[in-house]
């Protein structure tokens, strides 16, 4: 349906992230993906969406020459728990540390996303309460230990084994905590045709 309603656009998804290329996928529309090489730092005064909305127009103002049909595509996740932003863990130990810190106690899932063609720029963005049950240190460093969730925010993949036994509740989008608010992005591009 939104393939041929986008048949005139370009849609560039501008993310490695294999689980937003899967729900790109799923939405049935032609896109490529165009990677730049962005330094994801922010300015520390900002918090929770200011962090995102900045990092996630931080990639889109990467691509300086957009084609007249282009819509350029980036997006940034961060876990937002106890005043603070928890990215990528740097490393095993800074994971554990990440989720030990989550466990009993609810967190945010902040997602923005930016849209950009050659004569605009738009952000959104969504948030999810995601609550964690106590896990004991064992759960933890089995979770760690086999699915290795390194490159997500907060160090874990709601639809990876954790998910299934370690979260009591979410409010809200549970593609946001996947890695993009799917349904908002197909809204926003139904704007476009």
């Amino acid at each position: 349906m939104l393939r041929e309603k986008l048949q005139h656009k370009r849609i560039v998804l501008a993310s490695g992230s294999p689980r937003r290329q899967q729900f790109f996928k799923e939405l049935d529309i032609d896109f490529e993906i165009r990677l730049k090489e962005v330094k994801e730092v922010y300015p520390e005064h900002l918090k929770a969406e200011q962090i995102t909305n900045f990092l996630a127009e931080l990639k889109a103002n990467a691509f300086s020459e957009i084609a007249k049909n282009e819509i350029i595509i980036t997006s940034d996740t961060i876990v937002w728990h106890e005043k603070k932003a928890l990215g990528k863990p740097k490393d095993y130990n800074d994971a554990f540390l990440m989720l030990q810190s989550m466990c009993g106690k609810t967190h945010e899932v902040i997602t923005s996303v930016c849209f950009k063609t050659n004569t605009s720029i738009e952000t959104f963005y969504e948030i999810t309460k995601v609550s964690f049950k106590n896990l004991s240190d064992e759960a933890l460093h089995y979770y760690l230990e086999n699915y290795k969730p390194f490159d997500k925010a907060g160090a874990y993949g709601i639809q990876e084994w954790i998910g299934l036994v370690g979260i009591d509740k979410i409010e809200g989008s549970y593609a946001n905590v996947v890695g993009m608010p799917i349904d908002k992005v197909y809204d926003k591009l139904l704007e476009y045709v």
